[in-house]
């Protein structure tokens, strides 16, 4: 029963000295001019085109408030254990160059984020920054010791990436 206890306490000590503070950055460049690539991300419709997460649950229900574009618009969603239950809304969109979001998640698990785009243009291509910052309760900070979220989540942002190329590539060829 004491190494129990002990158990318990020292992985109670380590959950409680991990970071209150997470970041998770991918960058890549995109083969297209910054506006072509702010039409897609300051749409939240659009969105569902090239995210990550419309594909990991095709049956999520998306539904959207506000503006279609820029500050103001929101979209909420509610999908399986893969996706979750929250929503987006963009708080800050400066045209072709940065679009903030605050990032409202219900299920799995209760938390607020922000989530940025940076564009930097490349002679014909774009250099696109995109983080995701926030805080880790207690719960996020003993899930970080058996899930790795740098891994999960930057691997969702690569995939983004890729998706976000192909729906450009496309757009560029019609």
């Amino acid at each position: 029963m004491l190494t129990l206890v002990l158990l318990l306490l020292v992985v109670g000590l380590l959950i409680f000295r991990l970071p209150d503070r997470f970041a998770v950055t991918r960058s890549a460049e995109l083969p297209a001019p910054p506006a072509a690539i702010f039409a897609q991300i300051n749409d939240l419709q659009a969105w569902q085109s090239w995210s990550p997460w419309a594909r990991l649950d095709p049956a999520a229900v998306a539904t959207f408030d506000g503006p279609q574009s820029g500050v103001g618009a929101v979209m909420r969603w509610d999908g399986n254990n893969n996706v979750g239950k929250g929503s987006m809304t963009i708080t800050e969109s400066i045209p072709d160059a940065l679009v903030r979001f605050r990032l409202d998640f219900v299920k799995p698990m209760q938390g607020t984020s922000q989530a940025e785009f940076m564009l930097t243009p490349l002679g014909d291509r774009t250099l696109v920054r995109w983080t995701m910052t926030g805080t880790n309760n207690f719960i996020g900070k003993a899930m970080g010791l058996v899930m790795n979220c740098e891994n999960m989540v930057g691997g969702q942002f690569e995939q983004g990436f890729a998706n976000l190329r192909a729906v450009l590539t496309k757009m560029s060829a019609s």
